[in-house]
């Protein structure tokens, strides 16, 4: 159970930060309808429909967090 990376960098507090890029923005709110679309497939008795929302909230919600998580890094996307 040993550490196999180096040490993360931390910026500090004080550093104002960035906004979320556009691709962030538009991740979330795919994830978001997606996560209201699973509630109401689930609530109409179609559970394989919410199922497949689901797993898209998954998805959008891992592209929202890598973005996000990019700009914040400061390295800039590939649009």
């Amino acid at each position: 159970m040993g550490d196999t990376g180096g040490r993360r960098q931390c910026p500090p507090r004080h550093e104002k930060a960035a906004p979320m890029p556009r691709l962030a923005l538009y991740a979330l709110a795919v994830c978001v309808l997606a996560v209201v679309a699973a509630v109401v497939s689930f609530v109409q008795g179609s559970w394989p429909i919410g199922v497949v929302w689901v797993l898209l909230t998954g998805v959008s919600s891992n592209m929202t967090w890598y973005y996000a998580r990019r700009a914040r890094a400061g390295k800039p996307t590939a649009s």
